[in-house]
């Protein structure tokens, strides 16, 4: 009975939150100024989530969510592919390989992996305009890949590192190159942490507003300052349920991302615990 109560409360902390969120949504203004926060919907209207995917002020743009929501898409793709196909080779080398110079590396990596990101700020920024990448899609996925290398590599490292050896070497008599092993052998034994990492970097990437905002243009910044804007500034009266619909519509797609391939999620993690 302990155990369950525990764990209700654990449920009630954070799913009370979510409860008003949505609940609040579903309102009218009129409705919401009464101040019953936890009373369901007496008039039930989605006009706030149309409001806040079509309409809705960001700065001096009006165009609701939904301009943000597709640059958040066109961030999220090739900072996945750069970051996840970096890392998932660099393990690979770094676990299975006699790399010169690899416990320095992995060292290295470590320190870099707690590094604040406000600490390397001002010298990303100056590298991303030398390279002509700032304040574009591509400069805010270069940065996420920069920054959740050294975790992600040490991640795919600790997941390979037990791999027998003599798979190795029988792949290495069978005329096995770097290239073709991984093809061939490592990559198909890696869908658990492959999921892993992918819902890591989802959440990561999705939910990030500091890297946006710093590294966006004006027509490039993803959703959540899309939803910072539109919360923080307001003419006239401030929309408590369209601000709630947004936070919701932001909030959406990781979630069904976790709900579709969170299962897997929860095998690779115990597979990379047991292997070390």
């Amino acid at each position: 009975i302990a155990i369950l109560a525990f764990l209700t409360i654990c449920a009630a902390f954070f799913c009370v939150p979510l409860y008003v969120l949505l609940a609040t949504s579903l309102k009218t203004m009129d409705e919401i100024r009464q101040g019953q926060i936890f009373a369901l919907p007496a008039t039930w209207t989605l006009d706030a989530w149309r409001y806040a995917w079509f309409e809705a002020c960001s700065g001096i743009t009006c165009d609701g969510l939904k301009a943000g929501f597709w640059n958040s898409v066109l961030i999220l793709i090739p900072s996945l592919i750069l970051s996840i196909g970096l890392a998932i080779v660099t393990g690979y080398a770094l676990a299975l390989w006699k790399v010169r110079w690899a416990g320095s590396f992995l060292f290295l990596l470590f320190i870099c992996a707690f590094v604040p990101f406000q600490i390397i700020m001002y010298p990303l920024i100056a590298m991303t305009r030398e390279a002509g990448i700032y304040g574009t899609i591509m400069g805010v996925a270069v940065v996420h890949a920069v920054l959740s290398l050294p975790v992600l590599t040490l991640i795919f490292r600790n997941y390979y590192k037990d791999i027998p050896q003599e798979i190795m070497s029988a792949a290495i008599m069978d005329s096995g190159s770097f290239w073709r092993i991984f093809a061939e052998i490592i990559l198909p034994m890696s869908g658990n942490i492959l999921i892993v990492t992918l819902i890591l970097q989802i959440t990561s990437i999705w939910n990030d507003y500091l890297i946006g905002v710093t590294f966006g243009g004006f027509n490039t910044q993803p959703m959540t300052v899309n939803l910072a804007n539109m919360v923080t500034v307001s003419m006239g009266t401030a929309s408590y349920n369209v601000d709630m619909a947004a936070a919701l519509l932001t909030a959406i797609p990781p979630l069904v991302i976790y709900f579709l391939v969170g299962k897997f999620f929860v095998a690779g993690i115990t597979a990379g615990a047991i292997k070390g």
